[in-house]
């Protein structure tokens, strides 16, 4: 039996943890694209060697670690390092995401939390897509008090990413994230009955 995968992407600070959140509530079954970058970053890992390689070793810290807050800022200094970031890094994650897939239930929703969706070329395992939206503003506060970031750093951040159409106008479904939080779920909750109404694709 063929697994039901929804992709869930959009900007950062749109919204789209409080859908993966509910929707896990729900029932789906949740991979998060950011837990398995974790993995590729992860103490010793040939990732994190090659990214070393590229970026400097001093985003290793002494116990092997990686220094996140510095390499992010060396990768998202400009269009072109944030490419060289992900060619290294988005191989490996859409493995990694292939195989969790396969270790999951064939009869419930899979739900693929992916910032970089498109990017990364993972749309190829999801049926159907939904995009998380929200205004600038709104999402600019989001992650300066979600990760503690500086307005500058925030911006910095936001900048590396696409604007609202690339996520929107290959999407399947949109969920405007800015509204009020039951508005946002009842969304969700409905889009997710089509999907599964529709079955795999």
């Amino acid at each position: 039996m063929k697994h039901n995968v929804i992709g869930l992407t959009g900007q950062t600070g749109a919204g789209k943890s409080t859908v993966a959140d509910y929707a896990e509530s729900l029932g789906c079954q949740v991979i998060h694209a950011d837990a398995v970058a974790r993995e590729a970053l992860a103490k010793g890992s040939p990732v994190l060697k090659t990214l070393a390689d590229l970026f400097g070793y001093d985003i290793i810290e002494t116990d092997g670690s990686c220094k996140r807050s510095l390499l992010a800022e060396r990768a998202f200094s400009s269009p072109e390092k944030t490419a060289l970031l992900n060619r290294t890094t988005h191989p490996w994650i859409l493995a990694r995401v292939r195989e969790l897939i396969a270790r999951c239930d064939p009869c419930r929703p899979v739900l693929f939390d992916a910032p970089q969706l498109y990017e990364s070329g993972g749309e190829v395992l999801c049926g159907r897509v939904i995009a998380v939206t929200a205004p600038q503003e709104v999402r600019l506060d989001r992650i300066m008090r979600r990760d503690g970031m500086t307005e500058q750093a925030a911006r910095l951040r936001m900048g590396a990413q696409h604007q609202e159409s690339y996520y929107t106008d290959r999407a399947d479904y949109i969920i405007d994230g800015s509204q009020p939080l039951d508005r946002v779920r009842e969304a969700a909750a409905r889009i997710l009955r089509e999907i599964e109404d529709g079955g795999s694709v």
